[in-house]
Protein backbone atom coordinates (compact mmCIF):
# COMPACT_ATOMS: atom_id res chain seq x y z
CA UNK A 1 0.00 0.00 0.00
CA UNK A 2 2.70 2.10 0.81
CA UNK A 3 4.52 1.57 -2.49
CA UNK A 4 1.30 2.23 -4.78
CA UNK A 5 0.94 5.54 -2.64
CA UNK A 6 4.40 6.65 -3.22
CA UNK A 7 4.50 5.87 -6.94
CA UNK A 8 1.42 8.11 -7.10
CA UNK A 9 2.61 10.89 -5.28
CA UNK A 10 5.72 10.57 -7.91
CA UNK A 11 3.73 10.74 -10.92
CA UNK A 12 1.10 13.48 -9.71
CA UNK A 13 4.54 14.94 -9.12
CA UNK A 14 5.88 14.42 -12.86
CA UNK A 15 2.55 16.12 -14.29
CA UNK A 16 2.74 19.08 -11.88
CA UNK A 17 5.99 20.02 -12.87
CA UNK A 18 5.85 18.94 -16.56
CA UNK A 19 2.88 20.26 -17.90
CA UNK A 20 3.70 24.25 -16.98
CA UNK A 21 7.03 23.11 -18.25
CA UNK A 22 5.59 22.33 -21.46
CA UNK A 23 3.63 24.83 -21.59
CA UNK A 24 6.57 26.79 -21.34
CA UNK A 25 8.87 25.21 -23.90
CA UNK A 26 5.91 26.11 -26.51
CA UNK A 27 5.71 29.36 -25.60
CA UNK A 28 9.95 29.98 -25.86
CA UNK A 29 9.74 29.79 -29.85
CA UNK A 30 6.74 32.48 -30.15
CA UNK A 31 8.79 35.48 -29.23
CA UNK A 32 10.92 35.32 -32.43
CA UNK A 33 7.51 34.21 -34.34
CA UNK A 34 5.60 37.48 -33.29
CA UNK A 35 8.98 39.28 -34.70
CA UNK A 36 8.67 37.57 -37.70
CA UNK A 37 5.37 37.50 -38.66
CA UNK A 38 5.40 41.62 -38.00
CA UNK A 39 7.94 42.11 -40.32
CA UNK A 40 6.09 39.78 -42.83
CA UNK A 41 3.05 41.68 -42.90
CA UNK A 42 4.76 45.31 -42.83
CA UNK A 43 7.87 44.66 -44.50
CA UNK A 44 9.75 42.87 -47.40
CA UNK A 45 11.93 39.80 -47.67
CA UNK A 46 14.93 41.59 -46.04
CA UNK A 47 13.04 42.71 -43.22
CA UNK A 48 12.24 39.26 -42.39
CA UNK A 49 15.86 38.03 -43.10
CA UNK A 50 17.11 40.99 -40.86
CA UNK A 51 14.39 39.82 -37.67
CA UNK A 52 15.14 35.83 -38.76
CA UNK A 53 19.98 36.49 -38.64
CA UNK A 54 18.81 38.56 -35.44
CA UNK A 55 16.96 36.38 -33.81
CA UNK A 56 19.17 33.51 -34.58
CA UNK A 57 22.76 35.37 -33.29
CA UNK A 58 20.71 35.61 -30.15
CA UNK A 59 19.13 32.02 -29.71
CA UNK A 60 22.82 30.66 -30.11
CA UNK A 61 24.14 32.99 -27.72
CA UNK A 62 21.73 32.33 -25.08
CA UNK A 63 22.01 28.57 -25.68
CA UNK A 64 25.45 28.72 -24.76
CA UNK A 65 24.80 29.97 -21.81
CA UNK A 66 22.03 27.49 -20.54
CA UNK A 67 24.72 26.18 -17.84
CA UNK A 68 22.97 29.16 -15.59
CA UNK A 69 19.58 27.71 -15.37
CA UNK A 70 21.06 24.12 -15.62
CA UNK A 71 23.40 24.50 -12.72
CA UNK A 72 21.32 26.84 -10.61
CA UNK A 73 18.16 24.47 -10.83
CA UNK A 74 20.30 20.98 -9.79
CA UNK A 75 21.98 22.56 -6.99
CA UNK A 76 18.42 24.71 -5.20
CA UNK A 77 16.62 21.32 -6.05
CA UNK A 78 19.64 19.12 -3.74
CA UNK A 79 19.06 21.66 -1.21
CA UNK A 80 15.62 21.50 -1.12
CA UNK A 81 16.14 17.74 -0.77
CA UNK A 82 18.32 18.22 2.14
CA UNK A 83 15.59 20.64 3.93
CA UNK A 84 12.94 18.15 3.79
CA UNK A 85 15.14 15.46 5.11
CA UNK A 86 16.40 17.87 8.13
CA UNK A 87 12.64 17.97 8.70
CA UNK A 88 11.73 14.57 8.55
CA UNK A 89 14.72 13.09 11.10
CA UNK A 90 13.32 16.40 13.05
CA UNK A 91 9.75 15.19 13.55
CA UNK A 92 10.65 11.70 13.84
CA UNK A 93 12.92 12.69 16.65
CA UNK A 94 10.50 15.22 18.51
CA UNK A 95 6.89 14.82 17.15
CA UNK A 96 5.57 16.65 19.56
CA UNK A 97 8.02 19.48 19.37
CA UNK A 98 9.37 18.98 22.92
CA UNK A 99 12.74 19.26 24.14
CA UNK A 100 13.84 21.22 21.53
CA UNK A 101 14.85 24.85 22.12
CA UNK A 102 12.85 27.01 20.38
CA UNK A 103 15.98 29.13 19.09
CA UNK A 104 17.97 25.90 18.03
CA UNK A 105 15.06 24.98 15.41
CA UNK A 106 14.78 28.62 14.21
CA UNK A 107 18.56 28.56 13.50
CA UNK A 108 18.83 25.11 11.70
CA UNK A 109 15.79 26.77 9.64
CA UNK A 110 17.93 29.53 8.75
CA UNK A 111 20.96 27.45 7.66
CA UNK A 112 18.95 25.63 5.38
CA UNK A 113 17.34 28.96 4.33
CA UNK A 114 20.92 29.91 3.52
CA UNK A 115 21.61 27.62 1.22
CA UNK A 116 18.99 28.07 -1.40
CA UNK A 117 19.36 31.93 -0.89
CA UNK A 118 23.14 31.96 -1.41
CA UNK A 119 22.60 29.74 -4.64
CA UNK A 120 19.97 32.32 -6.07
CA UNK A 121 22.55 34.83 -5.26
CA UNK A 122 25.42 33.50 -6.57
CA UNK A 123 23.44 32.44 -9.54
CA UNK A 124 22.44 36.08 -9.98
CA UNK A 125 25.17 37.44 -9.71
CA UNK A 126 26.93 35.59 -11.92
CA UNK A 127 24.35 35.98 -14.69
CA UNK A 128 24.40 39.64 -14.97
CA UNK A 129 28.25 39.86 -15.00
CA UNK A 130 28.30 37.98 -17.93
CA UNK A 131 25.25 39.73 -19.37
CA UNK A 132 27.55 43.13 -18.77
CA UNK A 133 30.43 41.88 -20.09
CA UNK A 134 28.64 40.87 -23.54
CA UNK A 135 27.32 44.60 -22.87
CA UNK A 136 30.88 45.75 -23.44
CA UNK A 137 31.83 43.56 -26.21
CA UNK A 138 29.04 43.89 -28.10
CA UNK A 139 30.99 45.60 -30.83
CA UNK A 140 33.61 43.07 -31.77
CA UNK A 141 30.40 40.24 -31.29
CA UNK A 142 28.39 41.95 -33.93
CA UNK A 143 31.50 41.68 -35.98
CA UNK A 144 31.98 38.39 -35.07
CA UNK A 145 28.75 36.99 -35.55
CA UNK A 146 28.38 39.09 -38.70
CA UNK A 147 31.25 37.51 -40.43
CA UNK A 148 30.14 33.98 -39.35
CA UNK A 149 26.69 34.36 -41.03
CA UNK A 150 27.28 36.17 -43.82
CA UNK A 151 24.28 37.80 -44.11
CA UNK A 152 23.65 40.34 -48.02
CA UNK A 153 24.09 44.03 -47.32
CA UNK A 154 20.91 44.97 -47.05
CA UNK A 155 19.96 42.33 -44.69
CA UNK A 156 23.24 43.39 -42.61
CA UNK A 157 21.58 46.92 -42.57
CA UNK A 158 18.39 46.09 -41.33
CA UNK A 159 19.82 43.62 -38.66
CA UNK A 160 22.87 46.14 -37.31
CA UNK A 161 19.66 48.21 -35.49
CA UNK A 162 18.18 45.65 -34.15
CA UNK A 163 21.04 43.69 -32.65
CA UNK A 164 22.13 46.95 -30.97
CA UNK A 165 18.95 47.33 -29.31
CA UNK A 166 18.14 43.49 -28.39
CA UNK A 167 21.90 43.23 -26.92
CA UNK A 168 20.51 45.64 -23.84
CA UNK A 169 17.88 42.39 -22.92
CA UNK A 170 21.37 40.19 -22.75
CA UNK A 171 21.50 40.62 -18.39
CA UNK A 172 17.89 40.15 -18.41
CA UNK A 173 17.91 37.13 -20.62
CA UNK A 174 20.36 35.31 -18.28
CA UNK A 175 19.38 36.38 -15.30
CA UNK A 176 16.25 35.05 -16.11
CA UNK A 177 17.71 31.52 -16.61
CA UNK A 178 19.32 31.58 -13.28
CA UNK A 179 16.02 32.28 -11.77
CA UNK A 180 13.76 29.61 -14.28
CA UNK A 181 16.80 27.58 -12.80
CA UNK A 182 16.04 28.13 -9.10
CA UNK A 183 12.30 27.99 -9.49
CA UNK A 184 12.84 24.92 -11.32
CA UNK A 185 15.02 23.23 -7.91
CA UNK A 186 12.04 24.98 -5.86
CA UNK A 187 9.65 22.35 -7.51
CA UNK A 188 7.93 25.24 -9.27
CA UNK A 189 7.28 25.62 -12.71
CA UNK A 190 3.83 27.51 -13.03
CA UNK A 191 5.95 30.52 -12.53
CA UNK A 192 8.25 30.19 -15.51
CA UNK A 193 5.22 29.33 -17.11
CA UNK A 194 3.84 32.46 -16.30
CA UNK A 195 6.56 34.66 -16.66
CA UNK A 196 7.02 33.40 -20.50
CA UNK A 197 3.31 33.86 -21.46
CA UNK A 198 3.32 37.21 -20.06
CA UNK A 199 6.38 38.17 -21.81
CA UNK A 200 4.89 36.97 -25.40
CA UNK A 201 1.72 38.89 -24.21
CA UNK A 202 3.95 42.36 -24.02
CA UNK A 203 5.99 41.16 -27.06
CA UNK A 204 3.30 40.98 -29.21
CA UNK A 205 1.10 44.07 -27.76
CA UNK A 206 4.50 46.16 -27.74
CA UNK A 207 6.33 45.38 -30.93
CA UNK A 208 2.69 45.87 -33.25
CA UNK A 209 2.10 49.46 -31.17
CA UNK A 210 6.06 50.31 -32.11
CA UNK A 211 5.51 49.15 -35.60
CA UNK A 212 2.16 49.42 -37.01
CA UNK A 213 1.44 52.89 -34.68
CA UNK A 214 4.75 54.66 -34.46
CA UNK A 215 6.22 53.09 -37.52
CA UNK A 216 9.19 52.02 -36.31
CA UNK A 217 9.94 48.61 -38.24
CA UNK A 218 12.94 46.81 -37.04
CA UNK A 219 13.72 49.07 -34.21
CA UNK A 220 10.25 49.00 -32.96
CA UNK A 221 10.40 45.31 -32.86
CA UNK A 222 13.68 44.87 -31.55
CA UNK A 223 12.81 47.58 -28.93
CA UNK A 224 9.18 45.52 -28.34
CA UNK A 225 11.40 42.24 -27.83
CA UNK A 226 13.68 44.13 -25.36
CA UNK A 227 10.79 45.77 -23.18
CA UNK A 228 9.71 41.91 -22.74
CA UNK A 229 12.90 40.25 -21.90
CA UNK A 230 13.29 43.43 -19.08
CA UNK A 231 9.66 42.71 -18.15
CA UNK A 232 9.69 39.02 -17.84
CA UNK A 233 13.01 39.19 -16.18
CA UNK A 234 11.01 42.49 -13.48
CA UNK A 235 8.10 40.03 -13.08
CA UNK A 236 10.65 37.05 -11.98
CA UNK A 237 11.82 39.09 -9.36
CA UNK A 238 8.34 40.22 -8.22
CA UNK A 239 7.67 36.39 -8.03
CA UNK A 240 10.77 35.91 -5.66
CA UNK A 241 10.16 38.68 -3.19
CA UNK A 242 6.18 38.25 -3.51
CA UNK A 243 6.02 34.06 -3.39
CA UNK A 244 9.21 33.56 -1.53
CA UNK A 245 9.83 37.07 0.15
CA UNK A 246 8.72 35.51 3.67
CA UNK A 247 10.79 32.18 3.79
CA UNK A 248 13.85 33.19 1.76
CA UNK A 249 14.53 37.23 1.78
CA UNK A 250 12.84 38.00 4.89
CA UNK A 251 14.55 35.90 7.42
CA UNK A 252 16.76 36.56 10.35
CA UNK A 253 19.47 36.87 7.83
CA UNK A 254 19.91 39.58 7.74
CA UNK A 255 20.88 39.99 11.20
CA UNK A 256 23.00 36.85 12.68
CA UNK A 257 24.21 35.86 8.99
CA UNK A 258 24.30 39.13 7.17
CA UNK A 259 28.05 39.09 8.02
CA UNK A 260 28.43 35.48 6.79
CA UNK A 261 26.13 36.22 3.19
CA UNK A 262 28.01 39.55 2.80
CA UNK A 263 31.11 37.55 1.40
CA UNK A 264 30.91 34.84 -1.43
CA UNK A 265 30.78 31.50 -0.40
CA UNK A 266 33.81 30.17 -2.53
CA UNK A 267 33.00 26.54 -2.15
CA UNK A 268 29.55 27.24 -3.87
CA UNK A 269 31.55 28.77 -6.10
CA UNK A 270 34.09 26.74 -7.17
CA UNK A 271 31.54 24.16 -7.50
CA UNK A 272 29.22 26.48 -9.47
CA UNK A 273 32.45 26.84 -12.04
CA UNK A 274 32.90 23.50 -12.15
CA UNK A 275 29.30 22.74 -13.01
CA UNK A 276 29.26 25.68 -15.85
CA UNK A 277 32.12 24.30 -17.27
CA UNK A 278 31.20 21.14 -17.99
CA UNK A 279 27.36 22.49 -19.16
CA UNK A 280 28.89 24.54 -21.70
CA UNK A 281 31.46 22.22 -23.28
CA UNK A 282 28.50 19.91 -23.60
CA UNK A 283 26.38 22.76 -25.10
CA UNK A 284 29.30 23.27 -27.42
CA UNK A 285 29.16 19.45 -28.71
CA UNK A 286 25.37 20.28 -29.19
CA UNK A 287 25.61 22.96 -31.19
CA UNK A 288 28.23 21.65 -33.18
CA UNK A 289 26.10 18.77 -33.84
CA UNK A 290 23.18 20.57 -34.81
CA UNK A 291 25.30 23.15 -36.87
CA UNK A 292 27.05 20.52 -38.53
CA UNK A 293 24.13 18.79 -39.23
CA UNK A 294 22.29 21.26 -41.05
CA UNK A 295 25.42 22.60 -43.16
CA UNK A 296 25.88 18.97 -44.38
CA UNK A 297 22.35 18.64 -45.56
CA UNK A 298 23.02 22.32 -47.60
CA UNK A 299 26.22 20.77 -49.07
CA UNK A 300 23.56 18.14 -50.74
CA UNK A 301 21.38 20.79 -52.65
CA UNK A 302 18.36 23.15 -51.29
CA UNK A 303 16.16 20.59 -51.68
CA UNK A 304 18.00 18.42 -49.18
CA UNK A 305 18.65 21.43 -46.92
CA UNK A 306 14.39 22.41 -47.27
CA UNK A 307 13.41 18.43 -46.67
CA UNK A 308 15.65 17.74 -43.58
CA UNK A 309 14.33 21.47 -42.20
CA UNK A 310 10.48 20.34 -42.37
CA UNK A 311 12.07 16.75 -40.38
CA UNK A 312 13.67 18.67 -38.06
CA UNK A 313 10.20 19.89 -36.98
CA UNK A 314 9.36 16.39 -35.81
CA UNK A 315 12.72 16.64 -33.64
CA UNK A 316 11.25 19.96 -32.37
CA UNK A 317 8.07 19.18 -31.22
CA UNK A 318 9.04 16.17 -29.16
CA UNK A 319 11.84 17.89 -27.80
CA UNK A 320 9.19 20.53 -25.98
CA UNK A 321 7.45 17.96 -24.54
CA UNK A 322 10.26 15.65 -23.40
CA UNK A 323 11.89 18.72 -22.35
CA UNK A 324 9.08 19.15 -19.86
CA UNK A 325 9.73 15.59 -18.61
CA UNK A 326 13.27 16.37 -18.49
CA UNK A 327 12.36 19.97 -15.73
CA UNK A 328 10.59 17.38 -13.48
CA UNK A 329 13.37 15.05 -13.57
CA UNK A 330 15.73 18.27 -12.74
CA UNK A 331 13.47 18.97 -10.20
CA UNK A 332 12.40 15.75 -8.47
CA UNK A 333 16.36 13.55 -8.66
CA UNK A 334 17.69 16.68 -7.79
CA UNK A 335 15.69 16.47 -4.42
CA UNK A 336 15.66 13.22 -3.28
CA UNK A 337 19.17 13.07 -4.60
CA UNK A 338 19.77 15.69 -1.82
CA UNK A 339 17.62 14.05 1.18
CA UNK A 340 19.94 10.51 -0.06
CA UNK A 341 16.76 9.23 -0.85
CA UNK A 342 18.07 6.29 -2.64
CA UNK A 343 14.31 4.54 -2.92
CA UNK A 344 12.68 7.37 -4.30
CA UNK A 345 15.16 8.51 -6.69
CA UNK A 346 15.12 4.95 -8.06
CA UNK A 347 11.60 5.47 -8.42
CA UNK A 348 11.26 9.00 -9.63
CA UNK A 349 13.93 7.35 -12.43
CA UNK A 350 11.37 4.32 -13.11
CA UNK A 351 8.38 6.99 -13.53
CA UNK A 352 9.94 8.91 -15.56
CA UNK A 353 10.96 6.18 -17.39
CA UNK A 354 7.61 5.02 -17.75
CA UNK A 355 6.39 8.45 -19.28
CA UNK A 356 9.04 8.75 -21.45
CA UNK A 357 7.81 5.19 -23.01
CA UNK A 358 4.54 6.34 -23.43
CA UNK A 359 5.55 9.74 -25.10
CA UNK A 360 7.20 7.31 -27.78
CA UNK A 361 4.66 5.56 -28.68
CA UNK A 362 2.35 8.35 -29.03
CA UNK A 363 5.00 10.47 -30.98
CA UNK A 364 5.73 7.60 -33.37
CA UNK A 365 2.12 6.38 -33.77
CA UNK A 366 1.53 10.47 -34.80
CA UNK A 367 4.26 10.91 -36.79
CA UNK A 368 3.88 7.62 -38.74
CA UNK A 369 0.00 8.11 -39.70
CA UNK A 370 -0.08 11.62 -39.98
CA UNK A 371 3.68 12.39 -41.06
CA UNK A 372 3.70 13.13 -44.71
CA UNK A 373 0.32 15.19 -43.97
CA UNK A 374 2.25 17.32 -41.81
CA UNK A 375 4.80 17.75 -44.05
CA UNK A 376 2.37 18.75 -46.62
CA UNK A 377 1.09 21.24 -44.24
CA UNK A 378 4.39 22.84 -43.56
CA UNK A 379 5.25 23.50 -47.17
CA UNK A 380 3.06 23.20 -50.99
CA UNK A 381 6.11 22.16 -52.70
CA UNK A 382 5.63 18.81 -53.66
CA UNK A 383 9.26 17.91 -54.60
CA UNK A 384 10.45 19.18 -51.31
CA UNK A 385 7.55 16.94 -49.49
CA UNK A 386 8.84 13.96 -52.16
CA UNK A 387 12.04 14.16 -50.90
CA UNK A 388 11.09 14.53 -46.95
CA UNK A 389 8.70 11.64 -47.26
CA UNK A 390 12.26 9.49 -48.72
CA UNK A 391 13.86 10.22 -45.08
CA UNK A 392 10.76 10.48 -43.17
CA UNK A 393 10.94 6.71 -41.66
CA UNK A 394 14.62 7.98 -40.00
CA UNK A 395 12.79 10.93 -38.58
CA UNK A 396 9.82 8.43 -37.17
CA UNK A 397 12.60 6.38 -35.24
CA UNK A 398 14.03 10.38 -33.48
CA UNK A 399 11.20 9.32 -30.08
CA UNK A 400 12.65 6.01 -30.21
CA UNK A 401 16.31 6.99 -30.07
CA UNK A 402 16.15 10.23 -28.12
CA UNK A 403 13.48 9.59 -25.67
CA UNK A 404 16.35 8.41 -22.79
CA UNK A 405 18.46 11.13 -23.98
CA UNK A 406 16.00 13.44 -22.45
CA UNK A 407 14.96 12.27 -19.41
CA UNK A 408 18.64 11.34 -18.31
CA UNK A 409 19.51 14.98 -19.17
CA UNK A 410 16.74 15.92 -16.61
CA UNK A 411 17.86 13.47 -14.10
CA UNK A 412 21.78 14.29 -14.60
CA UNK A 413 21.41 17.68 -14.13
CA UNK A 414 18.86 17.61 -10.73
CA UNK A 415 22.13 14.88 -9.34
CA UNK A 416 24.90 18.03 -10.79
CA UNK A 417 26.30 14.72 -12.75
CA UNK A 418 27.89 17.35 -15.31
CA UNK A 419 30.96 15.64 -16.05
CA UNK A 420 29.00 12.48 -17.23
CA UNK A 421 26.70 14.28 -19.04
CA UNK A 422 29.75 15.92 -20.94
CA UNK A 423 31.06 12.83 -21.55
CA UNK A 424 28.44 10.98 -23.07
CA UNK A 425 27.77 13.94 -25.47
CA UNK A 426 31.06 14.02 -26.25
CA UNK A 427 31.23 10.32 -26.91
CA UNK A 428 28.20 10.56 -29.41
CA UNK A 429 29.02 13.95 -31.14
CA UNK A 430 32.36 11.69 -31.76
CA UNK A 431 30.49 8.74 -33.23
CA UNK A 432 27.99 11.44 -35.25
CA UNK A 433 30.88 12.79 -36.84
CA UNK A 434 32.96 9.16 -37.31
CA UNK A 435 29.62 7.65 -38.70
CA UNK A 436 28.47 10.44 -41.53
CA UNK A 437 32.15 10.83 -42.99
CA UNK A 438 32.29 7.28 -43.36
CA UNK A 439 29.04 6.57 -44.88
CA UNK A 440 28.11 9.56 -46.44
CA UNK A 441 30.30 8.92 -49.73
CA UNK A 442 27.96 5.78 -50.42
CA UNK A 443 24.46 6.63 -48.46
CA UNK A 444 24.28 10.67 -48.60
CA UNK A 445 21.70 11.89 -46.50
CA UNK A 446 20.97 8.86 -45.02
CA UNK A 447 24.31 9.03 -43.45
CA UNK A 448 23.52 12.01 -42.00
CA UNK A 449 20.05 10.71 -40.07
CA UNK A 450 21.87 7.59 -39.53
CA UNK A 451 24.75 9.73 -37.85
CA UNK A 452 21.52 11.50 -35.62
CA UNK A 453 19.94 8.93 -34.64
CA UNK A 454 22.91 6.99 -33.18
CA UNK A 455 24.12 10.47 -31.68
CA UNK A 456 21.00 10.20 -29.79
CA UNK A 457 20.68 6.67 -28.84
CA UNK A 458 24.33 6.74 -27.53
CA UNK A 459 24.05 9.39 -25.41
CA UNK A 460 21.28 7.62 -23.58
CA UNK A 461 23.27 4.44 -23.19
CA UNK A 462 26.44 5.99 -22.03
CA UNK A 463 24.11 7.88 -19.68
CA UNK A 464 22.36 4.53 -18.62
CA UNK A 465 26.10 2.93 -17.70
CA UNK A 466 26.59 5.87 -15.25
CA UNK A 467 23.75 6.29 -13.74
CA UNK A 468 24.27 2.64 -12.69
CA UNK A 469 27.53 3.60 -10.84
CA UNK A 470 25.97 6.91 -9.29
CA UNK A 471 23.38 5.28 -7.72
CA UNK A 472 25.10 2.48 -5.78
CA UNK A 473 27.48 5.31 -4.17
CA UNK A 474 24.10 7.08 -2.59
CA UNK A 475 24.09 6.21 1.11
CA UNK A 476 20.73 6.46 3.13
Amino acid sequence: MKAKKSTKIIHNDILRLAIPSIVSNITVPLLGLCDVTIMGHVGGATHIGAIAVGSMIFNVMYWLFGFLRMGTSGLTAQAFGRGEKREAVEECLHPDGSNRPSAERRNEGVEELRDVDVILRQSLLTALTIGLCILLLQVPLQWLTFWLMHPTAEVARLCTPYYYICIWGAPAMLGLYALTGWFVGMQDTRTPMFVAIGQNVVNIGTSLFLVLVCGMGVKGVALGTLIAQWAGFAAAIAFVIFKYGKSVLNTPLVSSHARRLSYPNFQLSILNLKLYLDIFLRTLCLVAVNFYFTAAGAAQGAEILAANTLLMQLFTLFSYVMDGFAFAGEALAGRYYGANNKPMLRQTVRRLFGWGITMVIIFTAVYWAGGTPFLRLLTTDGSVVSTAATYLPWAILIPVAGMAAFVWDGVFIGITASRAMLWACLIAAVAFFTIYLALSPTLGNHALWIALLTYLLLRGIVQTIYFSRIITNITL
